[in-house]
């Protein structure tokens, strides 16, 4: 049994969905779940729809869904010119749902709770098309809802799966699907047990195909990208990059975690404790060889360049010169997990802390009013954060960087990790 993943680049236009239509047909023999992204942009689109809502903007809720109507039904009648086929029955449907959810307003909900509610649709729209456009070449598939299937805590935009239920679950209902036909799903969303829907956080896709892959025992997964495999750097930034062939386990997660974008941080955990090889191939050169990760391939010689871009440095000392010891420390990272801000890179003196975190406006400014009644705080915005994996001995700046300031530099282990602002 095979899990494939198409992220949302895969399916942006009709000609790329008839290219994931080829790419499974050459795998017509096999036991088959395709799990699918938001189609391009999308997610962002519904992003701005939930702000829209969120704020009673009821002139951009009106033209972000337009925006997505044309989008989708354009996509649809490119790949099936029949107005009478199911595929517009079908989208009218899930945008009826949609329009619906964004016209009532919610008191006691949350901003989160609203996000996962709205932002599933992506995935919905888009596994709809692809489904009833592979039927509509005779490629037999199932349709079903994740929501169904992977089951996870209320923690919105972050749900934590629960795995025994879920693999239940998927064994028990999903699996002879799977025996009789390939079967078509979502990545990005699962559901609580309230019934609400919930999120796996941000680009998540991958880690439900790990998720569908775990509880099937599936051979391999693996994921298709617009990318020749797993890189040493992102080829949009480096002019010298490199295809890696070959990642163990255990370098992968750790390049995951630093922020690599090809591989979601927790996809591979999954994987790696039932030793399902993962695959990182080329949609758009399919007979080329990507990138295998598994137990059996040799530690990494490359060094490894990876860059996060809108970041935050936040300076936090005590405002009585105490030490930042176990009690500050406590709190103040109570305050990060409250307002849901993760940090990427950290660094503690005797009277200060230093964290670097994704720049999102409205977390962090929320993040440091609640920190400045106890604590001065600094912040510094526009940076980067560099992180050399595999560094040699001698630390030599990419030229692109080699004129911008460092304000905090870190090594642990095969990891330098660099905060960098251009000068002045």
């Amino acid at each position: 049994m095979k899990v494939f993943k198409f992220g949302g680049a895969s399916v942006k236009d009709a000609e790329a969905v008839r290219n994931v239509g080829r790419i499974i047909a050459r795998f017509s023999g096999e036991k088959l779940l395709v799990v699918i992204s938001a189609m391009g942009k999308s997610t962002n689109k519904l992003e701005d729809l939930v702000d829209a809502f969120w704020k009673n903007d009821e002139a951009k809720k009106r033209n972000i869904i337009a925006d997505l109507k044309d989008f989708h039904y354009k996509i649809a009648n490119d790949l099936i010119s029949d107005q009478k086929h199911h595929i517009y029955s079908n989208l009218e449907d899930l945008f009826m749902e949609l329009e619906c959810l964004v016209e009532k307003r919610y008191p006691n909900a949350a901003y989160d709770e609203i996000y996962d509610g709205v932002i599933c649709y992506g995935e919905l729209l888009s596994t709809k098309i692809v489904s009833d456009y592979l039927s509509s070449v005779d490629t037999k598939n199932k349709w079903v809802d994740a929501r169904n299937f992977i089951q996870t805590d209320s923690n919105f935009r972050e749900g934590r799966v629960k795995w025994s239920e879920t693999e239940d679950t998927i064994k028990r209902i999903l699996k002879p699907y799977i025996d009789r036909n390939m079967v078509i799903s979502q990545g990005f969303i699962g559901r609580d047990e309230h019934n609400n829907t919930t999120t796996l956080g941000r680009e998540g896709s991958d880690y439900t195909a790990a998720i569908f892959a775990y509880c099937l025992e599936a051979n391999d997964v693996t994921i298709w990208k617009d990318v020749a495999g797993v890189m040493n750097a992102d080829p949009k930034k480096f002019d010298k990059a490199v295809k890696l062939d070959a990642i163990n386990y255990n370098q992968a997660i750790e390049l995951a975690y630093y922020g690599a974008s090809v591989i979601h941080p927790k996809t591979i955990q999954p994987l790696k404790s039932k030793n399902i090889q993962l695959y990182v191939n080329s949609f758009i050169n399919i007979d080329d060889k990507g990138t295998v990760v598994n137990n059996d391939a040799p530690a990494l010689s490359n060094e490894c360049y990876i860059v996060k871009d809108q970041q935050t440095l936040l300076s936090i000392s005590t405002k009585n010169y105490s030490f930042i010891a176990e009690d500050n420390l406590s709190r103040i990272f109570e305050h990060f997990a409250k307002h849901k801000v993760r940090i990427n890179v950290m660094q503690n003196s005797a009277i200060s802390f230093s964290a670097c975190c994704d720049t999102k406006e409205t977390k962090i400014d929320e993040l440091c009013a609640a920190l400045s009644s106890e604590y001065s705080v600094e912040q510094e915005s526009n940076c980067t954060l560099l992180t050399i994996y595999n560094a040699k001995n001698e630390i030599e700046m990419p030229a692109q960087f080699s004129e911008q300031t460092a304000l905090l530099k870190q090594v642990l282990g095969a990891a330098t990790q660099v905060v960098l602002k251009a000068k002045a």
